[in-house]
């Protein structure tokens, strides 16, 4: 073999060489991105005013095999609202600072920007003025808990949605807590009679009481039993707050609001004829973020919106059930 072929050969393998992709030891490969990520996403923010604004642009970028990228956050806020008002620049900049995320001045710029939404301002009462345009421009959109701050504002929300043939969802993080699928599939309990969601009940103003935290505890209740409450009942004793519903097929479910109470229940209590399930520890965000993501792409909500309006009556029945002294509220008196 020559010289001259020889030199060729050795300069090919170090080209070749340097196109081999390096990593420090002990790290792994990226992740290959799931089916349905078929594109790569810009996803804008809505309402810089709660924590899951960071949160969920850093799960993004965290997993880039998903595809979606959170490049622009219009702010928002509530100016009568501490809540909102006082925590709406610190996210707005962390975002910017961590992220290269643009603040804009307006929902019209945001739209110009990206391909889908997340509407997270902590506020309900907005959400309605907030989301039309998002729909009205047919852009895929995530809107945070609560839906809205009214049961009539949640219907109009998804109404909109389905008028203009916009992909729209809006969920609590405990609906994808990872026992859930379990407990509503399987529990290993025989014929199931009652379901508890624990969850801590803080009410935000401006908003029915069940509204803000109450919603965790109650997604958890609507993602094991589906739909089919009847009538609300809510009693109130001390520490002890408990709003309770008879379903159609004659299971009970029950939210049971935590106030400063010492109590730690676990999240989802599952009763039946041959024994009883319970859900286990805390979760995170990753189940939801993930959901978010897979419905960005394929348009698709991971469940029924049916549940949302049913979850807006129970919690709306069970304010005024309070409010009329623990009296039963059926759900068709809101129907």
């Amino acid at each position: 073999m020559s010289y001259r072929r020889v030199s060729a050969m050795l300069v090919l393998a170090v080209i070749g060489a340097s196109l081999v992709e390096v990593r420090p030891v002990g790290q792994a490969p990226p992740a290959e991105s799931p089916g349905w990520a078929t594109k790569n996403l810009r996803a804008g923010i809505i309402g810089t005013d709660t924590s899951h604004v960071p949160a969920f642009t850093a799960a993004f970028a965290s997993h880039p095999e998903w595809k979606i990228k959170v490049v622009a956050a219009f702010k928002g806020g509530s100016p009568d609202l501490p809540t909102s008002a006082n925590r709406l620049e610190g996210f707005a900049k962390t975002i910017q600072d961590k992220h290269g995320v643009e603040i804009v001045e307006s929902i019209e710029a945001l739209l110009a920007k990206v391909d889908v939404v997340l509407l997270e301002s902590v506020d309900g009462r907005p959400h309605l003025a907030q989301v039309t345009p998002v729909l009205k421009a047919r852009k895929p959109v995530f809107v945070d808990k609560p839906l809205a701050a009214s049961l009539e504002d949640a219907r109009r929300i998804l109404q909109i949605a389905k008028e203009t043939g916009t992909p729209l969802f809006s969920s609590s993080s405990s609906r994808f807590h990872r026992d859930v699928a379990r407990l509503r599939d399987n529990a290993g309990v025989g014929k199931v009679t009652k379901v508890q969601a624990s969850y801590t009940l803080s009410p935000l103003a401006f908003h029915p009481d069940l509204f803000f935290y109450g919603i965790h505890g109650v997604e958890a209740l609507y993602a094991v039993m589906g739909t089919g409450c009847v009538a609300v009942s809510r009693k109130i004793e001390g520490t002890t707050d408990v709003s309770s519903c008879k379903w159609k097929d004659g299971r009970v479910g029950v939210y049971y609001g935590l106030v400063k109470s010492p109590e730690k229940p676990p999240m989802l209590q599952v009763w039946g004829d041959k024994g009883t399930a319970e859900s286990s520890g805390s979760d995170g965000y990753d189940g939801l973020v993930r959901a978010i993501a897979e419905f960005f792409h394929t348009g698709r909500p991971p469940f029924d919106p049916a549940q949302t309006v049913e979850v807006f009556e129970f919690m709306t029945a069970a304010q005024l059930s309070k409010e009329r002294g623990g009296a039963e509220v059926p759900l068709a008196q809101l129907r």
